[in-house]
């Protein structure tokens, strides 16, 4: 049994939908950092950077307990662990993890920022809002490029690339993104929209 801690921001979704998609059994614990709960000690033991997600899987490697956080850890080990939605293949599998990283570093942690002086901010930063929302808009040219002559991100298969990167996408109106911009990229959300288990993992917690 593995036990997911977790909030519904895209970080956490990426988990959620990958528990989902390999079937594996979870409980969720939610982790409320709307009262920053993230900085409670039981929390911070198990993540000591105070963000979520984070797991406990009571069967990690030798069938001893191990506990992860960072989300795009987190996806590698479930991925190796199931051994789904990671290629075998050596330049596939490259693929993959370099596209894993590019939205751990940048379709993440900008839009984030984008999210932050767009909705949050408490008052209007105008240099900030203009600084992130062009390098949202630069990074959906970048994904919409890559799906221009693909079903997925890293070809016809789907991947931990692609559950990494779509509840970033999903808050595009967050990030004042305008779909029809990018006719690939709304394509490829349409196409995961329609996947049963990217719909469950969406709705966790």
């Amino acid at each position: 049994m593995i036990d997911l801690y977790t909030w519904g921001t895209p970080n956490g979704r990426k988990i959620s939908i990958m528990l989902e998609a390999i079937r594996l059994p979870y409980r969720v614990h939610p982790v409320n950092i709307l009262e920053e709960e993230q900085f409670q000690p039981p929390f911070s033991k198990l993540s000591p950077n105070h963000k979520i997600p984070a797991i406990i899987d009571d069967e990690g490697p030798d069938n001893e307990e191990i506990s992860l956080f960072e989300s795009g850890a987190i996806l590698l080990y479930l991925a190796e662990k199931s051994g789904e939605f990671l290629p075998t293949n050596p330049r596939e599998r490259l693929e993959c993890i370099q596209w894993l990283m590019w939205q751990m570093g940048n379709f993440g942690p900008f839009l984030g920022q984008a999210h932050h002086f767009n909705k949050f901010a408490p008052e209007r930063v105008p240099y900030a809002q203009q600084r992130y929302n062009d390098e949202a808009q630069r990074l959906w040219g970048v994904l919409n490029n890559q799906l221009a002559d693909r079903s997925f991100i890293i070809g016809d298969d789907l991947s931990i690339a692609d559950f990494a990167v779509y509840p970033w996408a999903m808050r595009y109106e967050w990030q004042h993104v305008d779909l029809d911009k990018y006719p690939y990229v709304k394509a490829w959300i349409e196409r995961m929209g329609h996947i049963e288990f990217v719909q469950r993992g969406m709705q966790v917690p």
